[in-house]
């Protein structure tokens, strides 16, 4: 089977609090609503890709627990193949406490659990060759060197890299080998400020000097702003109401990606990230509001 685009990130189960205010340190605040939503940044963003037709699958570690079923069940109903991702009997899922606002505004506490142990090892090489794109998203140092290790096997699979602020974190030096692999690179501004020090015109002119052959960089409310080096395009956000920003980032990264799949110019792929984020923002959680193929027609 050949995918259009295999997943590799962290496995997690978004446990949704709807509050009154996020309580800062000393303060209270009240639990309005609650939900379990499952999550994971690479994982939201297949789940996009999934739901816009493309075939999808994912690398991953989750437990034996009510927290992987859910995970399991949900990549099942949703169209994503499952084989490449492992499944232990020991420690728990990932999970994601996320305290949201009424604005739409959020705070989130993160148990990676098993996500953290998953090595190059236990990676089904075979499976992930097969692929047109391997979409990478921030995990923990072990898995974080299996991802180095696995792009350097997979010399003909386009890789695409949304950093996160974890990995925003570690500084461009640790992840060059990985930005200089990468056919695509998608930061949020604040994380390409952390990973270059400078704006994000000028962040992404860097990013392509490491060997990066296009940057979208999410601006969030203010669009995106893509280029390749012989193009640049700063684009207008589609304007929602916004109850969630929660996978916003997730689906910007779907969208740009399907763009690409599809062949698309490099502004139209921006405008489907945009799109594809704008869907997402307007329901609680990063996979209730990602739109269909037939969504797409109203671009």
């Amino acid at each position: 089977m050949k995918f259009d685009t295999i997943g590799f990130g962290a496995l997690n189960v978004d446990k949704i609090y709807r509050v009154n205010k996020i309580a800062r340190e000393g303060e209270e605040s009240f639990i309005l609503d609650f939900q379990e939503e499952p999550g994971g940044s690479a994982a939201n963003t297949i789940v996009g890709l999934a739901r816009l037709g493309l075939k999808t699958g994912f690398i991953g570690k989750m437990a034996d627990d009510h927290e992987g079923h859910l995970l399991l069940d949900d990549f099942k109903r949703k169209g994503v193949n499952t084989d490449g991702i492992i499944i232990t009997k020991q420690g728990r899922s990932g999970a994601v406490s996320a305290f949201v606002d009424k604005k739409g505004e959020r705070a989130l506490y993160v148990h990676p659990s098993v996500n953290d142990s998953l090595s190059f090892e236990e990676i089904n090489l075979e499976y992930a060759k097969h692929t047109e794109f391997l979409h990478l998203t921030s995990v923990d140092e072990k898995p974080f060197q299996a991802q180095k290790r696995l792009i350097a096997e997979l010399s003909n699979v386009k890789v695409s890299l949304d950093p996160g602020e974890i990995y925003a974190r570690k500084g461009l030096a640790k992840l060059r080998t990985i930005i200089k692999r990468s056919f695509v690179v998608m930061p949020s501004e604040n994380e390409l400020k952390m990973l270059t020090g400078k704006n994000f015109k000028e962040g992404a002119n860097t990013l392509l000097k490491e060997g990066a052959n296009i940057v979208a960089v999410k601006l969030g409310e203010r669009g995106c702003y893509v280029t390749d080096g012989k193009e640049s395009h700063l684009i207008e956000p589609y304007k929602t109401k916004i109850v969630d920003t929660t996978g916003a980032g997730d689906a910007f990264c779907a969208g740009f990606l399907y763009g690409l799949i599809k062949n698309k110019d490099l502004y139209e792929c921006g405008k489907l990230g945009n799109f594809v984020a704008s869907r997402c923002i307007m329901k609680v959680g990063a996979r209730t509001g990602l739109p269909t193929l037939s969504d797409l027609k109203q671009l």
